[in-house]
């Protein structure tokens, strides 16, 4: 194996224009937004950029198609799927291997012969033993060319990869990790680098190689995905690979059943939303609708066509700010939308008037203190999930009590200028739902607004009654995720 492969179209019938083509196809679907411009940037950008260079490829392709740091990742699953480092045992006809992967197993590896004695032995003769310490060694001396050979033996080895099998790489991941034992790998090399070291190694550096060996283990662990992406790249095709390995943007995750890693960009991909929208409600404002015609200044423009009033003026109004009300449950898995929009509006503040915010699950708090003066807003939302007074009897949701309570306590406060924002699931565990008080909020207020983070097919489905609640609303909106959020917020001005 050589120590970098070229990129190479998946077949010769497919040449690379037509490659990336397909590619940027991938990541419209994956939710990328390419336009045709873009596309065509790209497409010239690669007949300039040697394909042998793979790194230069794929930052000429990401300069021309990616204007989001947020939608980086997903650029990087794609390209890595349709432009895989490929030898010519990779080559895919009509979406199957040509050859055998297994075909160069016998292939000698760097400096392989002389530590067979000059035998010329190839990897497969290698008791597994041996191939630890060829991948002890590796990792001690930072052998990029030699970790990126063994990552691959050990996929042929240990991952147990059969052409058609519906198993996804993750299970092949495991298996190959199960079999090296990396768990104990890091203790070993900090024992050898202690005693290679001339003296005790101090804290500091302790800590430095404890870093750079855990950041080669990491580089192995990559070659090793990539290895078995490759490898299922070729049995299976890039389009099927494509679909499998498609993960949503940022701003199309579903506030509901976001993985831990999904909420962290989540909370990354919120500030420069923010940014956006208040730059867009703000010139919207500003220019959003003409008003009625000034006759006195349409009359002064016309002295310079003769008095022919050829140039309409008007008055542009300046619509007053809306006073807003947000409502939130914030039980169960409904948590994590309540607290990103929650996040937004506050961040979106200074294009409303006012903004007073209310949290409830079976109980009602207003919580609209935690939100002043604070610069963290991030911060403040965490306040509210632990130390707001929400509870009233056992905890589980109870929409009917929580409305009651803010009829009583601030409905007097609701006006034609506010515009209320209930944020819930609208499940009530068979409660009274005390449709009644959307009825008179709806009578007194601007507007009523209901989001659910539900899909539509749920609603009025179990205990779900928000159809009922949704009669005295100006509108239900189904906002599951960031994106469908922003669009809501942008209108509400």
């Amino acid at each position: 194996m050589t120590v970098t492969d070229p990129i190479t179209a998946p077949s010769s019938d497919q040449p690379l224009l037509g490659l990336v083509s397909g590619f940027i196809i991938e990541l419209r679907n994956a939710g990328l937004p390419v336009s045709l411009t873009e596309n065509l940037d790209a497409m010239e950008a690669v007949t300039h950029i040697p394909i042998e260079d793979r790194e230069a490829f794929k930052y000429a392709l990401g300069a021309t198609l990616v204007k989001n740091h947020s939608h980086w990742r997903a650029f990087e699953v794609v390209f890595e799927v349709y432009f895989s480092l490929r030898g010519p045992e990779y080559e895919i006809v009509d979406g199957a291997a040509s050859g055998d992967p297994s075909d160069d197993e016998d292939a000698t590896m760097p400096g392989e012969g002389q530590a067979q004695g000059g035998g010329g032995g190839g990897m497969s003769a290698l008791t597994p033993e041996q191939l630890a310490e060829m991948l002890f060694r590796a990792l001690m001396n930072g052998d990029e060319a030699m970790l990126r050979a063994l990552a691959r033996q050990a996929v042929m080895r240990f991952a147990g990869m059969e052409p058609g099998r519906p198993v996804g790489g993750t299970y092949y991941l495991y298996r190959t990790l199960r079999n090296l034992e990396l768990d104990e790998m890091l203790d070993r090399l900090m024992e050898a680098a202690r005693a290679d070291a001339p003296a005790n190694l101090t804290q500091l550096e302790e800590r430095l190689e404890r870093d750079e060996f855990s950041d080669r283990l990491d580089r192995l662990k990559l070659e090793i995905e990539a290895e078995i992406r490759r490898r299922l790249v070729a049995d299976r095709g890039v389009e099927a690979m494509a679909r499998t390995l498609r993960k949503p943007l940022p701003e199309d995750v579903d506030f509901m059943h976001a993985s831990r890693e999904e909420m962290v960009n989540l909370k990354k991909a919120i500030y420069p939303l923010t940014r956006k929208l208040a730059v867009r409600l703000a010139r919207k404002r500003r220019h959003g609708r003409k008003g009625p015609l000034d006759f006195r200044n349409t009359m002064r423009h016309s002295l310079s066509y003769g008095g022919v009033p050829a140039e309409p003026k008007f008055k542009f109004p300046r619509p007053a700010k809306p006073e807003i009300m947000v409502v939130a449950d914030i039980s169960g898995s409904v948590a994590a939308f309540a607290r990103f929009t929650l996040h937004l509006v506050y961040a979106l503040s200074g294009q409303f008037s006012k903004v007073r915010s209310f949290v409830f699950i079976d109980g009602l708090d207003e919580v609209t203190g935690f939100f002043e003066g604070v610069e963290d807003i991030g911060h403040a939302v965490h306040r509210v999930n632990m130390e707001a007074d929400v509870v009233w009897v056992d905890g589980h949701s109870d929409y009917g009590h929580a409305f009651g309570v803010f009829w009583e306590r601030y409905g007097k406060d609701v006006g034609p200028k506010t515009t209320v924002l209930i944020l819930g699931d609208a499940r009530n565990n068979y409660h009274a739902s005390q449709s009644w008080i959307l009825k008179e909020l709806q009578h007194r207020s601007r507007k009523v607004f209901w989001l659910n983070p539900e899909p539509k097919a749920y609603w009025d489905t179990g205990d779900s009654i928000v159809g009922e609640y949704g009669t005295w609303c100006d509108g239900v909106h189904e906002v599951r995720n960031l994106r469908q959020l922003e669009g809501f917020v942008e209108n509400l001005v």
